[in-house]
């Protein structure tokens, strides 16, 4: 067992060699990595606000994205009513103008129609008015001397032609 007992010399130099190392790194290493520590401690701290001030960042943002979609749609729904009430009132005036249009071509064709129907009346009243100027005339250059032979005479000119009577 003399394998697993040191022997007492060289035990105490282990003790001072450790003694030595130890204050070595209790002056120079133990700040050292300290230092570290508590950079790196408030390293993480500073990312840790950074990334909670960029989480707020980004919920206000999404906030802000959420409100200016909502004004979008709202926007949109305005636009869309306005584009249907515009749509409604241009055939509205459409038809009105459609309607007034109508009015005044039926009112152009009763105009027209009164018209011709004076032309077409005075025309029939000149044609019975030279028929019976002609009949007339006719009678007259026959001299006859009874009015039973005057009778027949006008009698036997309309059945031979009612429209027009000819010498």
């Amino acid at each position: 067992m003399d394998l697993f007992l040191p022997e007492s010399g060289l035990v105490i130099w282990m003790l001072i060699a450790f003694l030595i190392v130890f204050f070595i790194l209790a002056k120079v290493g133990w700040p050292m990595i300290m230092g570290a520590v508590e950079q790196r401690n408030a390293q993480i701290s500073d990312s840790l606000l950074a990334a909670e001030e960029a989480n707020n960042a980004l919920a206000g943002i999404e906030q802000k994205r959420q409100e200016t979609m909502a004004a979008a749609q709202a926007e949109q729904i305005k636009m869309m009513k306005e584009s249907q009430e515009l749509k409604t009132q241009l055939i509205e005036e459409a038809k009105a103008q459609a309607r007034q249009e109508a009015e005044k071509i039926v009112a152009d064709a009763r105009l027209k129609i009164e018209k011709e129907q004076a032309e077409a009346m005075a025309e029939i009243k000149n044609e019975v008015i030279a028929l019976s100027i002609e009949m007339a005339e006719k009678l007259l250059r026959r001299e006859l001397d009874d009015k039973q032979s005057q009778a027949d005479y006008i009698e036997q000119l309309l059945k031979n032609n009612p429209t027009r009577i000819e010498a």
